[in-house]
């Protein structure tokens, strides 16, 4: 993958990113965590590119973690913590 690729995915995924909260209703009732699965996969595709052509590998383990993550603080709200 060249570098020009990376940057327009990584480019893509700030949009989605971005456009995903303008679609929530205003029914909800608690506050969701923002991120997740799709943040996590871009920066760990970017951070394993940098680091030597492991992209898919570090999309793939950034998922995990990023979706882990927002079940974890999905969880806090849940229970009436702050995340």
């Amino acid at each position: 993958m060249t570098k020009c690729t990376a940057l327009m995915l990584a480019g893509f995924a700030a949009i989605g990113l971005t456009a995903a909260p303008l679609t929530a209703s205003a029914e909800d009732s608690q506050p969701k965590p923002k991120g997740g699965t799709l943040k996590g996969a871009a920066v760990g595709g970017v951070a394993g590119h940098m680091m030597g052509g492991h992209t898919k590998t570090g999309a793939a383990v950034g998922a995990v973690a990023g979706h882990h993550e927002k079940a974890k603080s999905q969880e806090r709200i849940n229970n009436g913590q702050q995340p």
